[in-house]
């Protein structure tokens, strides 16, 4: 019993310690919401590039700006991210022995700048060290620089080396949620550590003193004219951050439900173009009176009887014959003379052998 409640004095309750599933779900919500909002960009910058251009050129930067608008809007007010309030949790800081503070009375400054720089830059510099990647990788194949040079050497050196460096970044999640499900670690995330803060569910008192706050908010009134201009600039921004916040609580499932469409969307248009109907087989040429028996020799034209002169198939059909006698018939008759295919002109495909 003794070594019972040592541990649950080291980590968080029971009760308030948020399972794996909440964890790793509240993680990748704001990782679904991002690829959904680059597709409506892309949407709206290929309908209209003039207008709608400059957002898909300068989507990430756009995007990390209002993404810090809204951690530190939470942050501030709630003393957790967007996306671990949207799953009422909370960040407290490590080694704290004291009695929870409450979600309104917001981290130490530490806490909060360094959570805060780990919730936008980190996503941010990952996101355009991936983009690095990718450019130098194609720039590899069409480089001009001489394979000899040292920027050559550099960047292959540093693809060869990027792989490991993710596996190893990837692996250091990996582990540290497999600690939090065996419960030998505080965190699911190396990034909570780094912080110095864990997560831990909202209480009864914490979601009364919200409701609280938000309503002082809402109905407290300034006289003096500096106060007034304060609280305008701090309403502005609490309105921009608070429109992005119900904007995407609101809308987090549709985004979602855009991507899937948008992926379902273009499997099923790849289905349909390789999925086209067989065409019937063709009518046995022993049945069609009309229909001239293939020659037993491969280089004779079924037609003229001779061997073939420039060469022509019929892409509808297959079959080979010179190229004035396949031209004439099917000119005149707009059909495969064996097989009975409708058959253009365009249809006809001219073949080149090693020897000509």
């Amino acid at each position: 019993m003794a070594e019972v409640g040592a541990h649950l004095t080291a980590a968080p309750a029971g009760g308030d310690r948020p399972s794996v599933f909440e964890a790793v779900a509240q993680d990748s919500l704001m990782a679904a919401v991002k690829p959904a909002l680059q597709h409506l960009v892309k949407v709206l910058a290929e309908s209209n590039p003039a207008r709608y251009g400059f957002l898909w050129h300068w989507f990430d930067e756009i995007y990390v700006l209002l993404d810090l608008l809204l951690q530190q809007h939470y942050l501030a007010r709630c003393s957790a991210s967007f996306s671990e309030n949207f799953y009422s949790l909370k960040r407290i800081p490590m080694g704290d022995g004291r009695q929870q503070a409450l979600a309104t009375a917001g981290l130490p400054k530490r806490q909060h700048w360094k959570s805060l720089l780990l919730l936008v830059l980190v996503p941010y510099l990952k996101g355009k060290l991936e983009k690095l990647v990718s450019s130098l990788r194609e720039e590899d194949e069409y480089s001009i620089h001489p394979p000899s040079s040292s920027w050559k050497r550099f960047y292959r050196a540093f693809l060869a080396a990027y792989p490991y460096v993710n596996m190893t970044w990837e692996g250091w999640f990996l582990i540290q949620q497999l600690c939090y499900i065996l419960g030998k670690a505080e965190h699911h995330s190396p990034m909570l550590k780094l912080a110095g803060v864990h997560l831990v569910r909202l209480t009864a008192e914490d979601i009364q003193a919200l409701e609280k706050k938000w309503a002082e908010s809402t109905s407290s009134q300034t006289h003096s004219f500096t106060s007034r201009v304060q609280s305008a600039l701090r309403k502005a921004l609490g309105g921009i951050a608070f429109s992005l916040s119900t904007g995407l609580s609101v809308s987090v499932f549709f985004l979602q439900f855009l991507d899937w469409w948008y992926s379902s969307e273009n499997q099923e248009t790849i289905k349909s173009l390789t999925a086209l109907p067989t065409p019937p087989p063709p009518v046995h040429l022993e049945q069609e009176p009309s229909s001239a028996l293939l020659p037993s020799l491969k280089t004779v034209c079924p037609l003229c009887r001779k061997v073939r002169v420039n060469a022509t198939a019929l892409a509808t059909s297959g079959f080979v014959f010179c190229y004035r006698c396949a031209y004439g018939h099917v000119k005149a008759h707009q059909r495969c003379p064996l097989t009975g295919y409708a058959t253009e002109l365009q249809h006809l495909v001219k073949l080149y052998s090693p020897e000509s």
